[in-house]
C-alpha cells in the first residue's frame, strides 16, 4: 500500500467539511501540476492511504487520514467556463491502465 499527501485548503474542502458528508468522500479537483496529476491518474489505487494536509491556513499540516476511495477520472471543472480551473484548451482526458 502508498500513502499520499494530499492538499488541500481548509476554507474550500476541509477534513471536518468531510467528516461532515453521509457518505465523507469529496472529489479532488482543481489539480493542474501534470507530475501530481499523472501520479493521480497512474498510479494512485483504492485503499492507498492518504495524509489530508491543509495548506494556505493558520496552522499548515496534516489534519487526518483518509483512504483512496476510487480510481481517477477527469476533473469536471476543467471543462466549466464558470469554474476558476476552466482549461480552454482541455478537450478530455484519456485514463490509462496498465
Amino acid at each position: 500500500m502508498r500513502y499520499w499527501l494530499m492538499k488541500t485548503e481548509p476554507t474550500v474542502v476541509g477534513i471536518d467539511d468531510v467528516l461532515a458528508m453521509p457518505k465523507q468522500t469529496v472529489d479532488w479537483w482543481g489539480v493542474r501540476n501534470y507530475q501530481a496529476r499523472n501520479f493521480m491518474r497512474d498510479q494512485m489505487k483504492v485503499g492507498d492511504g492518504v495524509l489530508f494536509y491543509h495548506s494556505s491556513c493558520p496552522e499548515p499540516g496534516i489534519a487526518g487520514l483518509a483512504e483512496v476511495a476510487q480510481l481517477a477520472y477527469p476533473d469536471r471543472t476543467q471543462f466549466d467556463p464558470e469554474s476558476h480551473y476552466f482549461d480552454p484548451k482541455s478537450t478530455g482526458m484519456e485514463i490509462h491502465r496498465d
